[in-house]
């Protein structure tokens, strides 16, 4: 079960959502402001923090 929290972890990290916004060709300022957003969902659903 550690190995796949460490999966969600990274693919729904705030960083790695922002990279892939920019893959895809999102302006660098959209991408962040998504990101910011997306941040403090992820962080309230419990994934950003370390247990």
């Amino acid at each position: 079960m550690k190995v796949f929290k460490a999966y969600l972890q990274h693919r729904f990290n705030p960083l790695h959502v922002y990279c892939r916004l920019r893959d895809y060709g999102l302006s660098s300022r959209f991408a962040i402001r998504v990101s910011h957003i997306y941040e403090r969902l992820y962080k309230v659903c419990g994934l950003g923090g370390r247990s």
